[in-house]
């Protein structure tokens, strides 16, 4: 008989497999016990990539293989119900194991709606008895986080911006003309190789490059590849600068960008020389105040990181939106605070989000870096008195860092 049960061992692979699940018997899982996610909303809006967090009440967390009563190990749930509970749990894009003890884990989901669900697992990833699961999380992935593939860009390809110069004084209300050389221009949503549309990105610093360029007040799309723009800017000084996108309107690989230039509008009642803070500073509120939720100071983040902030007693307005008790967030990089009285530079280490964002993936070099935050009026001018964030410290992790490796 012995040698009767070998023989089907041998040609039926899945017969010991089966046999081994029907012997396991099902850890019991502690009164009370219970996993749940942590720093997230049910109907939270959700970049495509993001970090999830794990809690857990009354039972132990422990490695995937620890035979160790009242304890196991996280498996997250992409869009998919309970699993069968006399079975391992499945380990497929559906059903994530965290089978080293983590409590927090990366993933990735296209954009769309989407339902998240812990369960816990024992040593051999079989489900408690009864089963340790969290309510079900629903998240909607905005469609301009996805990460897309970059179309690449023709040797020597560039734009420019025609007949206007660095320093150039312009009417608040002006006509804006594009050049392009060594690349075809075709519309939005034609795929021919070695074309591109033009894309304006006003007082704000490059998208992030492997994904949809944004379509706002500060993004312009040119769709239907126009050459040209009238353009209606606040007086002040502004940064301009064109960005070509393909059929998708996702940069090309290398981009193809034109330099930063910077541009002073001014209206018939506002010399062209003069400061936007000869009409004094806007009031900030009593008590207004600007911080940020993520990071804390001190904490270690990966380099490419979701920083967001927060806003209390005043309300976000994108710039150019002249209404009282409001403002947009400047980040400064290891910079110290800017000048009061003029417009907030916007470079690799200020940078604006005049759109009203309250929250923007950055990539950091690892080490420490010091991160604030300022609110900026209509003008991107500081407030009177200014909302600052406190100086926070953090440190980037390398890759020789253990959770990084972990990723």
């Amino acid at each position: 008989m012995r040698s009767f049960i070998c023989v089907i061992c041998l040609f039926f692979p899945g017969f010991l497999a089966l046999a081994q699940e029907q012997q396991h018997k099902r850890e019991h899982a502690p009164p009370n016990a219970k996993v749940f996610f942590t720093g997230i909303a049910d109907g939270a809006t959700v970049p495509s990539h993001f970090t999830v967090h794990f809690g857990a009440e009354n039972i132990e967390i422990s490695p995937a293989g620890t035979d160790k009563p009242n304890s196991g190990h996280h498996h997250v749930l992409i869009d998919s119900p309970l699993p069968s509970l006399d079975a391992p749990i499945p380990s497929d894009p559906n059903h994530l194991h965290f089978g080293r003890g983590q409590s927090e884990g990366e993933i990735i989901l296209p954009a769309g709606d989407h339902t998240l669900q812990l369960l816990l697992g024992d040593g051999a990833h079989f489900p408690h008895d009864p089963p340790v699961a969290s309510e079900v999380l629903h998240v909607h992935v905005d469609a301009a986080s996805v990460e897309k593939a970059r179309t690449p860009s023709p040797p020597n390809a560039s734009v420019f911006f025609v007949g206007l110069e660095d320093g150039a004084k312009i009417p608040t209300k002006s006509v804006v003309k594009f050049g392009i050389a060594g690349i075809g221009l075709a519309p939005a949503g034609t795929d021919a190789p070695g074309t591109g549309h033009h894309h304006l990105i006003i007082d704000a610093p490059l998208p992030p490059l492997d994904r949809e360029i944004p379509s706002d007040l500060n993004y312009m799309h040119f769709g239907r590849a126009q050459t040209e723009t009238t353009l209606t800017l606040a007086p002040g000084p502004h940064t301009l600068q064109l960005l070509l996108g393909d059929y998708q309107h996702v940069p090309h690989d290398p981009p193809v960008m034109s330099k930063v230039i910077h541009v002073i509008a001014a209206d018939e009642g506002h010399a062209a020389g003069a400061s936007p803070t000869d009409a004094g500073r806007t009031p900030s509120p009593p008590d207004a105040a600007v911080y940020f939720i993520y990071p804390r100071n001190g904490e270690t983040i990966y380099p490419s990181s979701t920083i967001r902030f927060g806003l209390r007693n005043m309300g976000v307005a994108p710039a150019g939106v002249n209404k009282a008790n409001t403002g947009h967030h400047h980040l400064l990089i290891d910079a110290p605070p800017p000048a009061l009285d003029q417009a907030i530079p916007s470079d690799l280490n200020h940078l604006h989000f005049g759109a009203g964002q309250t929250e923007k993936k950055i990539t950091l070099k690892p080490g420490k870096h010091a991160l604030q935050l300022v609110l900026g009026d209509y003008r991107h001018v500081p407030h009177d008195p200014p909302v600052v964030s406190e100086r926070i410290e953090v440190i980037v992790m390398g890759p020789k860092h253990k959770k990084y490796r972990r990723r």
